[in-house]
């Protein structure tokens, strides 16, 4: 067992972000701890341990900011991304690091590593944080197809009782919508927090809509684009969208416009799709995805299981209005007035409210959810609060438990650390 008073005096604390959830070509997962990182090292003298899956072994340190990758299969279906399984390598680079806090947004192999590691190791916390509702996503998708929707409904269940196992285990848990944080409390979980999403508000602007670019896909100036961002694979029902799409009427002159990569893309390629369908692939650059967000006029997304929905807010904060579904985390992030939400897999309903919004005016519609979401989504506010609130009580719960006094020194450092 570590004895953690062994480290050296003044040693700065240390948060370890513990995931597979990573691409370097975007993914929401990614997304936030590389904007995780940049706060770190402009605005606090934490230290951080990125753990993630990588072709090979290999340890980067960089000043305060060390990236472990472990050396991990890709998947198959999503060549972007690995499978790390190596729970005895990702304990040794805990060991050699020492982190004061764990935080793990996966919900298979890689929290039971974090969970033993803490165990094991006085005066360590673990925090996890709810971004895949991986009951209906993962257990549910890849059985109702295979063996009908009352077996899926089985297996979504065994999920959630998985889940209750497992995260009224950590010393603090984070949801990032209201539905998901009644589903901890339904578990039993221990004062949930309710974290804001975050945001780059500074990059995701209605200024940044370009005609030229609206020109390059030869669309008319009052015709509407319509868009969609994200992985393109089953559980996004990207098949819905175009669908959808596909039953608009011809005199509205609408454009489609997808951004991602997957299977899916490639097989409608293939197929051929209408000159009004667009599929430029993944863009990796920021600024590029910004420009096509705010040169669209509808975002349009079919996807149920959303959890943090991170391409709706970057949509909103360019002052897009939402045509989606009443599921997941859409009616909390899609309130009346901003947008309209119609059944799963109904692309009927979907082509029908995208032709309201646009008749009522997709502007007007969009500049409601443009405030809702710069009033309240902020990576300073999302970090402020994990730093300032979530980890200190994770430091302070764990304390109690070890039955010492040392840990509330970490948190109270860590509320003063924001610059």
């Amino acid at each position: 067992m570590l004895d953690q008073s062994s480290r050296p005096a003044g040693r700065a604390p240390m948060l370890c972000d513990l995931t597979q959830n990573y691409s370097e070509t975007g993914g929401g997962g990614g997304n936030y701890l590389r904007y995780k990182r940049r706060y770190i090292a402009e605005k606090l003298d934490w230290q951080h341990l990125l753990i993630i899956p990588g072709p090979e072994d290999k340890v980067v340190e960089e000043g305060r900011l060390i990236t472990a990758y472990v050396k991990s299969p890709t998947l198959p279906h999503q060549p972007n991304y690995r499978l790390m399984l190596r729970n005895k390598a990702v304990r040794g680079i805990l060991d050699r690091f020492r982190p004061d806090v764990i935080e793990s947004i996966d919900p298979y192999n890689l929290p039971w590593a974090a969970l033993k590691y803490r165990d094991e190791t006085p005066g360590t916390a673990t925090v996890a944080g709810y971004r895949t509702d991986f009951p209906e996503a993962h257990f549910y998708e890849a059985v109702h197809t295979v063996a009908g929707k009352r077996i899926g409904r089985m297996a979504a269940n065994l999920g959630r009782r998985y889940a209750k196992k497992l995260y009224t285990k950590f010393d603090a848990v984070y949801a990032l919508n209201p539905i998901a944080l009644q589903q901890f409390r339904d578990m039993g979980v221990r004062e949930p927090f309710l974290l804001p999403q975050g945001l780059d508000l500074s990059q995701f602007r209605e200024e940044e809509r370009d005609p030229d670019f609206r020109a390059s896909l030869g669309i008319a100036d009052k015709a509407p684009l319509l868009v969609y961002a994200g992985r393109l694979d089953r559980e996004k029902r990207v098949q819905v969208v175009l669908d959808a799409f596909r039953k608009l009427p011809e005199e509205m002159g609408a454009h489609l416009l997808v951004l991602g990569d997957g299977k899916w893309r490639q097989k409608q390629l293939e197929a051929g799709v209408e000159a009004a369908v667009h599929m430029p692939g993944y863009l990796k650059d920021r600024a590029a995805l910004a420009r096509a967000y705010a040169s669209s006029d509808i975002y349009v997304s079919a996807m149920p299981y959303e959890v943090a929905g991170n391409s709706i807010l970057e949509a909103q904060a360019a002052g897009l209005p939402v045509v989606g579904v009443e599921a997941g985390s859409m009616p909390c992030q899609v309130p009346a007035g901003t947008g309209y939400l119609g059944p799963v897999d109904d692309s009927d309903a979907m082509a029908a409210n995208i032709q309201r919004v646009w008749r009522e005016g997709a502007a007007a519609i969009g500049a409601e959810g443009k405030k809702l979401v710069r009033g309240n989504h902020s990576w300073d506010r999302t970090f402020g609060m994990l730093f300032g609130e979530v980890y200190p009580e994770a430091l302070d719960r764990r304390a109690a438990r070890d039955g010492e006094g040392a840990s509330h020194v970490l948190s109270e450092r860590a509320q003063g650390q924001g610059a």
